[in-house]
């Protein structure tokens, strides 16, 4: 084995003296740093002890987790800022624009934000460290440090994870170091520590905010607002060490100033590694596209946002081999991470000045000249107000600032509906999103059309524009459009139990509409939809809507007024009627008006299925909809009693699927009645198979045409360049093309759609229109493609094509969809298509 370089900086070399009530990480722990991963709980404990005793350190819990586990961030700076610490946390939203005045401080903020992955488990003890270094008041170099900044240190973003994987691995780990890949310690059991409890990347969910960790994390980073943000992670375990500037594609919208300091910290930084002998390396495979990560979101607010990688990841544990035989420690890792937190200390202290201007320059320009191509955006109110209502709570999350539109003529712009400059009108219920604001970086951001890609190699998806996601009717100006007045939410008219009318009716539009109807079904109540629009009293109804009937229900005790509660508490407005005759469409007797049997439903799950999928279908099922869910392991697929069960879900899978005998279970429990919804990579357990019609081609004569397309496109790409082979493979691929899907308003899996669905393509799939199933939602052609990167070699072919469909087996049912409908969470228009599957479909 060979030996382990060490570092030796000055920086990390700390004793201990006089300062005699504050004990070091490891008389407080009782090991060394690095000997073994320590409990969250620990940690929090430390951070408690250090703060009791040093009056210059403050600790706020911002939040909890799922599991309980408290979120902390530790303040640190010299006790003169510290005496003055509410006055440099309101100048420098003063900075922003974002409060009133001007600021009397200089100082600015600088926040490390440590172990958002579980797994990437060296974060939170290299915060342990950082936090001692600069806690420690005999530090001379950190203490003249924090004369020039407020440090705030998170210590572990994502404590569920980290304790799933370091609980786990104190359990497996050998007493004597064992480096061997193969040994159990370093092979993690599915899902693995990286994401939360409901198994969400929380590195890419910093604009979304689905999780609560999240929404409680981004509502104090809104309050301060630093100048600089550090995100530590960790890379494979042959990688050595990565750090800023970040590689391309980088965002237009960054300004020099910020290319120019994450170069200075990459140089200052890898000062201390050469001088160590440490490997390292920059500009490469992370970029500053997509929005929502833990650097990128900060850069577009202004800040110098920063991802920084140590080798080692979750496999390495504390200690494994790396590919030339090197042993990777946790001690070497905890340097590496401490290194990069010091010296992000040393160049803020440094360029204290140039940070306050340039961040302050940054939102004067942005908030007064907009560099973007669009200037303001206007949201049709009308469009569905349910999903409307979603995407204010998103901005106001984000403090983005909207108005109220005003009756206006003659406007033109993009319009994401058609993909077309067009000319329109709006009205009193429009709402205006300009970016003459603070947050106008953000903004144009979450609602440009077209991202400029300059690099087609990227790490993430490459569209998420909020209009598509939200599937509202919206457009895009290059000029400003100043709002007539403040936008007021529209308020919401509590419903009144009086005599029990016929029916309440209740729109389908979106999922608070869902939870509705959930939380109907909990309570026993029964529920029906109609197949026909129709006409009753002088008001009108879609297909899809939900019917609480006074006729089945006149069990219920309280009737009128539980369905009235249970519609206020969701802010659901009920319509009644007093006759079951209707004036156009079917009366509410008819074979036509259908009962919504409450669905049994069982997620699966296990080794061999898409954690992240399964994580956001299990999250929606509990946070959105608060229904009812089984999780079943996929592993046991063929041993359940699946007749407890009405609906199925297969989350995206990877590899053999299921098993011989776990198939013959399922398709006999399907072909029995029950309904089965395969999502993403599950449609391969059925595509191009004998006895179902999920077909990749549509005849013998198609598929021997694409081959031979693909054998010529193969024969050119021999003497591509070795170098060029990734950019040759990415051409056959998709990173989150956005393809508007027509909708079949008449089949159950339209209903509230309003005839069109916007996917988000993350892979290169494609099938024909099912022979003998219903073809719910299709890309009809190659028009319909509308933003986002998808390679040349398969974006020609995907017109024409089976997005959302549905075919009999049996007395059952399997529905497919083609791409993830609900996207980490944050893709909400799909949740509704995802519920009629679920409630609406073969019932």
């Amino acid at each position: 084995m060979k030996k382990l370089l060490l570092l030796s900086l000055f920086i990390f070399s700390n004793t201990i003296s006089s300062w005699a009530q504050i004990q070091t990480p490891e008389q407080f722990l009782g090991y060394k740093p690095g000997d073994r991963f320590t409990p969250h709980h620990r940690m929090v404990d430390y951070f408690e002890h250090v703060a009791a005793n040093n009056p210059n350190v403050k600790l706020i819990q911002y939040g909890e987790t799922n599991e309980k586990r408290p979120l902390i961030v530790a303040i640190l700076s010299s006790s003169e800022n510290m005496a003055n610490l509410e006055q440099i946390r309101t100048d420098n939203l003063k900075r922003t624009g974002m409060m009133d005045g001007n600021p009397s401080t200089s100082v600015p903020i600088n926040w490390m934000s440590f172990n958002v992955h579980g797994n990437e488990s060296v974060g939170m003890e290299a915060a342990i460290s950082s936090f001692y270094t600069l806690a420690n008041p005999e530090n001379a170099k950190s203490q003249e440090w924090l004369k020039n900044q407020v440090v705030i240190i998170d210590p572990c973003i994502n404590p569920d994870g980290r304790d799933r994987y370091s609980n786990w691995y104190n359990q497996k780990m050998n007493t004597t170091l064992q480096p061997d890949l193969q040994s159990v310690e370093h092979n993690e059991p599915w899902p693995g520590g990286r994401a939360n409890h409901y198994l969400f990347d929380l590195n890419r969910d910093w604009a979304w905010q689905v999780q609560m960790e999240s929404q409680a994390r981004m509502k104090l980073y809104n309050e301060w607002m630093p100048q600089l943000h550090l995100d530590f992670h960790e890379q494979g375990i042959n990688n050595p060490f990565y750090m800023a500037p970040a590689a391309e594609p980088l965002h237009e919208q960054l300004t020099e100033w910020q290319h120019e300091f994450q170069d200075t910290f990459g140089r200052n930084t890898a000062k201390y590694f050469d001088e160590a002998g440490r490997f390292y390396f920059t500009k490469e495979r992370f970029d500053l596209l997509y929005p929502s990560y833990g650097d990128s979101y900060p850069m577009f607010n202004g800040a110098i946002g920063m991802t920084i990688e140590q080798g080692g990841g979750g496999q390495a544990g504390v200690g494994g081999f790396d590919a030339v035989g090197d042993t990777v420690t946790l001690s070497y890792r905890i340097q590496g991470h401490y290194t990069a937190a010091m010296s992000a200390a040393e160049v803020t202290s440094k360029n204290a000045e140039k940070l306050l201007s340039e961040f302050e320059k940054f939102f004067d320009e942005n908030s007064t000249s907009p560099k973007g191509q669009y200037k303001s955006f206007v949201i049709k109110g009308e469009s569905n107000p349910a999903q409307v209502a979603k995407l204010l709570e998103l901005l106001d999350k984000n403090k983005i600032t909207y108005g109220k539109a005003g009756a206006k003529s003659g406007l033109k712009g993009f319009s994401y509906t058609s993909g077309k400059s067009e000319s329109f009108s709006t009205s009193e219920e429009d709402i205006i999103i300009n970016a003459y604001q603070p947050k106008a970086v953000l903004t144009q951001l979450l609602f440009e059309p077209n991202p400029v890609l300059n690099d087609s190699i990227t790490y993430d998806i490459t569209s998420w524009s909020m209009p598509y996601a939200y599937g509202l009717e919206a457009y895009a100006l290059e000029t400003r459009v100043n709002a007539a007045g403040e936008y007021e939410k529209p308020a919401f008219s509590a419903n009144v139990a009086g005599k029990t009318p016929v029916a309440y009716i209740a729109s389908w539009q979106g999922t608070n509409d869902v939870a509705f109807l959930s939380a109907l079904l909990k309570a026993d109540i029964r529920v029906k939809y109609n197949e026909f629009p129709f006409e009753v009293e002088g008001k009108s109804f879609s297909a899809g809507s939900l019917m609480i009937t006074k006729g089945g229900n006149e069990y219920v005790p309280n009737f009128d007024q539980t369905v009235v509660e249970i519609a206020n508490k969701f802010g659901v407005t009920l319509a009644t009627t007093m006759s079951g005759y209707v004036d156009k469409g079917k009366d509410f007797g008819s074979p036509n008006i259908r009962v919504i049997q409450a669905p049994k439903v069982a997620l699966v799950g296990g080794e061999g299925t898409n954690s992240l999928n399964y994580g956001a279908l299990w999250h929606f099922f509990e946070k959105d909809l608060n229904y009812p869910l089984v999780n079943l392991e996929l592993d046991n697929m063929g041993r359940y009693d699946l007749n407890k069960y009405t609906v199925l879900i297969m989350p995206s899978m990877r590899g053999g699927g299921l098993s011989k005998s776990a198939e013959e279970n399922v398709m006999q429990w399907v072909r029995g009645g029950g309904k089965l919804i395969a999502i993403d990579g599950a449609l391969n357990l059925f595509a191009d198979k004998e006895g179902f019609d999920l077909k990749t081609f549509d005849s013998d004569d198609e598929k021997k045409a694409a081959k031979k397309k693909l054998d010529s496109l193969a024969k050119a790409e021999r003497l591509t360049p070795y170098q060029e082979g990734e950019r040759v493979a990415i051409s056959r691929g998709t990173a989150g093309a956005i393809y508007q899907i027509t909708m079949d308003e008449t089949h159950p899996l339209g209903y509230g759609t309003g005839g069109k669905y916007y996917a988000l393509k993350n892979n290169s799939n494609k099938f024909t229109y099912l022979s003998n199933g219903a073809n719910a939602g299709i890309i009809a052609n190659n028009d319909a493609y509308r933003t986002g990167y998808i390679g040349f070699k398969i974006k020609s072919s995907m017109g024409e094509s089976l997005a959302i469909g549905v075919e009999r087996a049996g007395r059952g049912e399997i529905v497919y969809f083609v791409d993830d409908p609900i996207f980490r969470g944050f893709w909400e228009s799909g949740k509704l298509i995802l519920s009629n599957a679920i409630f609406m479909v073969g019932q």
